[in-house]
């Protein structure tokens, strides 16, 4: 296994694996930031997972974070205990920064 992926690595550098997961269920209203507004359930796709959240791609130029308090009612030590890369999960709005352009996003629904 580990010789085939450096295989293919070697045949395609610089490819990002992330290039291969599902495409988010993405609203048609909900293109751009301007689009959105606090307290709207969306569905994106988890697109990395850090120590303290994951980013989700929910259809907008910028990925939103989901900060570790906001992933589930119950205290987690790590946020790979409920998301991995390519999951697609529900997330609400709670809070939108348009002067930085960032997004906040909450996993519970």
């Amino acid at each position: 296994m580990t010789l085939s992926d450096i295989i293919e690595e070697l045949s395609k550098p610089g490819r990002d694996p992330r290039e291969d997961m599902p495409k988010p269920i993405l609203r048609s209203d909900v293109l751009k930031l301007e689009d959105l507004k606090e307290g709207m359930v969306l569905t994106g796709t988890v697109r990395n997972v850090i120590d303290f959240g994951a980013f989700v791609d929910i259809g907008v130029k910028h990925d939103g974070l989901v900060h570790i308090s906001e992933m589930s009612d119950k205290f987690i030590r790590n946020p790979s205990e409920v998301v991995s890369v390519g999951d697609v999960v529900k997330v609400k709005v709670i809070k939108i920064d348009q002067e930085r352009q960032k997004v906040g996003l909450s996993m519970k629904v």
